[in-house]
């Protein structure tokens, strides 16, 4: 029987991800990277929790060294309380070596040695710098044209984003969408060394601001603000990020440049459409406030492996509607609900009314004495909704 053949377009995290764990069955597939070097140049980091550590780790997408990511035993929250202080308000503590609250991935890092080793996987073939003139039909099956060829495929998987014109001009349809007029800050700091594993978020008035360790002496930054209260200044930036980094680290000293992005939160309606299926942030974009982004890609990745694999083994057509459809109803719940969860917890941290953070921070100092309620906390983050 003749391979079923997937076309996965975008060279970001996400659709290099895909195609290796997809290369493990029994199909061929044709990945259009474009211009992939662009993702290299971000200073962006990635959080991902155990479970999806388990599942990169068994279809072998990261090599698992400390050059590739590090792992964080420990997460604090801290507000900023009646004296200008930061106070601790919330801890998560990982004491069994075996398991670590999350792991920190460098995004370009991650990107480079992925395409060197996608590079060798017989089952992909690489296509760079080509620009998709149209996704039309040939028969039952899809086409994607470039260099005057059309190409044919049982499955497209679109990885380009939300904001992506392909997305734009094929995905109509209304979305779940809400502007925060917030920006994230990010850049990369060196420091003194020190046991850096231990992930620090601290809750502003109006900005949340993120310590994630990625070495002994680097620390990565993240930090959201309203984008009317920052301007693009780098200088009045890193003078703040000083201001509030001294609490945790000595010898300070920014090693990328400063990175500004707007946030939004957005839940795609539709995921697919004949033979077509969105993937990754163009399905759904979170507040990084809780790191779960790329998670909640990792989860969709695992159960779409499951799927096309089984299918493949009962002899279907793996981009069927039957099989979309089967996607669409299991994961969108999920993803609306853990999306929708996020986005309420941005907003209980944005509070600006004197009361109502009172009341937040003593329902989550309760929180942090109740250890039961903390892991079963711990493990919805971690492994978000499993049937």
């Amino acid at each position: 029987m003749k391979k079923q053949k997937i076309c996965i377009i975008g060279g970001s995290l996400t659709g290099l991800a895909t195609a290796t764990c997809l290369s493990n069955l029994n199909i061929d597939i044709d990945l259009i990277v474009g211009n992939y070097k662009l993702n290299l140049k971000t200073n962006r980091t990635i959080a991902i929790s155990q479970n999806n550590f388990n599942f990169l780790k068994k279809f072998g997408i990261i090599n698992f060294n400390k050059k590739e990511l590090w792992p964080c035993s420990n997460m604090k929250l801290y507000h900023l309380d009646e004296n200008k202080k930061f106070s601790e308000i919330l801890e998560f503590k990982k004491e069994n070596k075996k398991k670590e609250v999350l792991y920190m991935l460098e995004n370009q890092k991650i990107i480079k040695n992925l395409m060197m080793r996608i590079k060798k996987i017989k089952s992909i073939n690489v296509i760079k710098n080509k620009t998709i003139s149209d996704i039309g039909n040939l028969g039952s099956l899809k086409t994607v044209k470039f260099n005057n060829t059309n190409h044919q495929y049982n499955l497209i998987i679109i990885c380009t984003g939300s904001d992506s014109n392909l997305v734009k001009n094929i995905f109509h349809e209304k979305s779940i969408q809400d502007f925060y007029e917030e920006i994230s800050i990010t850049t990369t700091i060196s420091h003194k060394k020190l046991n850096n594993n231990i992930v620090r978020q601290v809750f502003l008035d109006d900005e949340i601001l993120a310590l994630l360790p990625i070495s002994n002496n680097r620390t990565s930054i993240v930090w959201s603000v309203n984008q009317k209260k920052y301007q693009k200044n780098d200088l009045v930036i890193k003078k703040k990020l000083n201001y509030y980094l001294k609490n945790y680290f000595k010898k300070i000293n920014f090693l990328t440049k400063i990175e500004y992005k707007k946030l939004h939160f957005l839940i795609r309606k539709n995921y697919y459409k004949d033979r077509l299926l969105l993937f990754g942030d163009a399905l759904h974009s979170v507040h990084p406030l809780t790191g779960q982004g790329f998670n909640m890609t990792l989860r969709d990745l695992s159960f779409l492996e499951k799927t096309i694999s089984d299918k493949i083994n009962l002899g279907l057509d793996i981009g069927s509607t039957d099989i979309l459809e089967e996607f669409y109803n299991t994961m969108k719940p999920r993803n609306f609900i853990y999306s929708a969860g996020i986005n309420f917890l941005r907003n209980s941290f944005s509070l600006k009314n004197y009361y109502l953070k009172i009341a937040r921070n003593k329902i989550i100092t309760n929180l942090n004495k109740n250890n039961y309620a903390k892991d079963l906390f711990f493990d919805f983050a971690d492994k978000g909704f499993k049937s």
